[in-house]
Parts: structure tokens; C-alpha cells; sequence
């Protein structure tokens, strides 16, 4: 399988590589998991072949901004290995819609020139829920990753939760609640049992997330979760061992072999994630059966189908000890910081970091023509 992306990628690239392409990488954005897209976005443009590809960076501030390449070049300090915040004012830019004719200054009217594929690594909400995508697709500009729709079903935890039961994909139990409705920690415990979980609906990187033990827990996460959005999921504890699988593709997406998270932690805070080193250790790939291997990597695949994603998504699963794989979330644009597992998992299936990218700009691509080759009018 990963000889034929290869080999995809020879041919597909001795066709469109005649010039460099010019890759825009948006990141930053209005989001709790705002630093962690900074991190991410470092390591993309890095790994971007400069024989390839032109890369032009837009940062998009806390504030929502579209940040000027220039500046957006000096604050995301490439050569950091910290995170650095980009600026509350400065120059800015916005998308030319339609044509995909390339950024536009909004207080010039200078043209900064156009732009091929644009590479999205926005973490959380407006950046992977479908409102950056679906601006860059009124903007008629190819880029990587989910759509709209992927996009958007992948951040609501809820409706991906319905949609991968609906779909005959094992998941925990769960219930919802809206910021206006009120629900007794007697009846969460009964239905879910002790600890559960309580997180905001749409966020990542376990922003907001808590375990609860007691009511006087229960109340203060229910608090903490809707300081991060309107819906908020309570779940059921797996007792079971945390494992991830990487997707890539289009309409015939293939999986990673799995990694195991192995945490000091009682779960994957984001702390564990990307400030304590030492909180996490992956494993890659999984100790798992054959068998085990296969049910993860069919399930990652099946939910990756089910959520109409594209491009590339890690799907969360556990794996309990009488052998169930239950699945917990997708996450559609993963993240690409050193100690990310969506790289870490395809180097250990044979793809390295370079190529990752490679495919998922031919993705895009890819995607792109053959959207375009849709009819927008009735006339023949």
C-alpha cells in the first residue's frame, strides 16, 4: 500500500513540479489550542521541501486577524522551540474570494501573489470546525485536510459521537448538555457510572477536560467545561488502554499502524500533551494482537469514512481488557508538533515526515480537480 503512495506521488509530482508550488500555511487562530498550532505550524514549515514548495505563512491572532507573511515569518520564530505568540496588531491580509487568486493586503490592495494550496493547522474551533474551510472554499483555493462537513462533524463531539453510533461503530456511553439545561449529578452517575468524564463539546487538545469522582467534582467541571462552549459531553470511563491510529487518504483512506500512549498521568491533560515531556511515552507501534492491530486500523478507517473526512485524521480509540475497541473522537487536523503521533505513526509504517506532506498536498490537489470538474449551472 505505502509503495503505491509512493509511486503516486513519482508520477504526480513529475507533472506538477515543473515550478514550485506556493503553499500558505495558516495558524494561530481564535482558539484555547492556539500555542499548540504555533508549534505544529513550525515543524510543517520546516519539513516543507524548499526544492518543492514556496511557503508563505499567514498567522491568524487571538483576535482573528489574517496576519501579513512578513510578519507572520518574524513571530512564528522558526527557529524557536518555544512558542510564540503573534502579535494583537499588525498588517493584515485577507483571502481573495473567488479565484484563488492568492492574499490580498487590506490596506494596500497589494496582491502578495497567488496561492496554489493553502495548509491549514488550526487547532479547535474556527480553524478545524469548517469555517476556515469553508472560506477557502469560496475562495476556490485547494487545501489540505477535511472539508466542511468532515470538518465540522469531526469538532462537535456530539454529533460524531451520533454519527459513529449511528454507523454501527462501538463507542462509550454518553450524555449532553446545553449551557441552558441543568442535569443532577444522581442521574449522570447512574447512567454512566463513577469516575466519568466532562469536556466541552467542541475543543481539543483536552482543553476544559476533567474526571469526576464526586458531586462537589461534577459541579466544578460542568463550570470549567462551558467556560469553553455552549454543549458539553459527559462520558463514561473505559477502563482500557489508549491507543491512536493515523488516516490518509481521499475516497480510499488507509490507516497507520497503532501507538499506544503510555501515561505517568491520570489521562491526557494538556499538560501531558505538549509541557511534560516526561508524562507521556508513546509506544509505536502498539503491543497489540494481529488481530487487535487489524480491529483498530478497520474501525480508524471506518469511522474516518462514516465522519465524510478527507485528507488526513487521528482516530482515538480504547482497547479494554477482553479485547473491545471502542472508539473515542477523531481528530481532523492533527497535531504535527515534535511528540505528535500522527508523523510518529506513518514514519513507523514507512512514510517519513517529508512525504507525509507531500500527500497531503497531493490530496488536496487532487480533491480540488475533481471538484472542479462539477457542474454549477444547469446549461450544457
Amino acid at each position: 500500500m505505502l509503495g503505491r503512495i509512493c509511486q503516486g506521488l513519482e508520477i504526480c509530482y513529475s507533472q506538477l513540479m515543473k515550478k514550485k508550488l506556493r503553499v500558505a500555511i495558516l495558524f494561530g487562530g481564535k482558539s484555547a489550542e492556539h500555542e499548540v498550532s504555533l508549534q505544529s505550524a513550525r515543524n510543517v514549515a520546516n519539513a516543507l521541501d524548499a526544492k518543492k514548495y514556496e511557503t508563505v505563512l499567514i498567522g491568524i491572532n487571538k483576535a482573528g486577524q489574517w496576519l501579513a507573511p512578513g510578519v507572520s515569518e518574524r513571530y512564528l520564530a522558526l527557529s524557536s522551540n518555544q512558542p510564540t505568540k503573534v502579535p494583537e496588531k499588525s498588517r493584515e491580509v485577507v483571502m481573495m474570494a473567488p479565484s484563488g487568486e492568492g492574499v490580498l493586503t487590506r490596506d494596500s490592495g497589494e496582491v502578495e501573489g497567488k496561492i496554489d494550496v493553502v495548509f491549514p493547522v488550526l487547532h479547535g474551533p474556527f480553524g478545524e470546525d469548517g469555517t476556515v474551510q469553508g472560506l477557502l472554499k469560496l475562495a476556490d483555493v485547494p487545501f489540505v485536510g477535511a472539508g466542511v462537513l468532515g470538518s465540522a462533524v469531526g469538532m462537535d463531539k456530539d454529533v460524531m459521537k451520533r454519527l459513529l453510533r449511528d454507523a454501527g461503530i462501538p463507542i462509550a456511553k454518553f450524555i449532553v448538555v446545553r449551557s441552558h439545561e441543568k442535569i443532577k449529578f444522581a442521574d449522570a452517575k447512574k447512567q454512566l457510572g463513577l469516575p466519568m468524564f466532562v469536556k466541552p463539546a467542541n475543543l481539543g487538545s483536552s482543553v476544559g477536560v476533567s474526571k469526576v469522582r464526586s458531586e462537589a467534582e461534577f459541579k466544578y467541571a460542568l463550570k470549567h467545561a462551558f467556560e469553553f462552549d455552549t454543549k458539553v459531553l459527559v462520558e463514561e470511563f473505559i477502563d482500557g488502554r489508549e491507543i491512536e491510529c493515523s488516516v490518509l487518504g481521499n475516497e480510499n483512506p488507509i490507516a497507520s499502524v497503532p501507538g499506544e500512549l503510555m501515561l505517568q498521568s491520570e489521562f491526557y491533560s494538556y499538560e501531558a500533551k505538549y509541557l511534560d515531556a516526561d508524562a507521556m511515552t508513546p509506544r509505536i507501534p502498539a503491543s497489540l494482537s494481529p488481530e487487535l492491530t487489524k480491529k483498530v486500523q478497520e474501525l480508524a478507517v471506518a469511522s474516518f469514512k462514516a465522519l465524510e473526512c478527507e485528507g488526513m485524521g487521528r482516530v482515538d480509540s480504547f482497547v479494554t481488557r477482553d479485547g473491545r475497541v471502542l472508539v473515542n473522537e477523531i481528530n481532523t487536523i492533527p497535531g504535527f508538533t515534535n511528540i505528535s503521533m500522527y508523523p510518529k505513526m506513518w514514519e513507523a509504517s514507512g512514510l517519513s515526515y517529508a512525504k507525509i506532506i507531500d500527500k497531503l498536498i497531493e490530496l488536496a490537489l487532487e480533491r480540488h480537480a475533481k471538484e472542479k470538474k462539477l457542474k454549477t449551472s444547469r446549461s450544457t
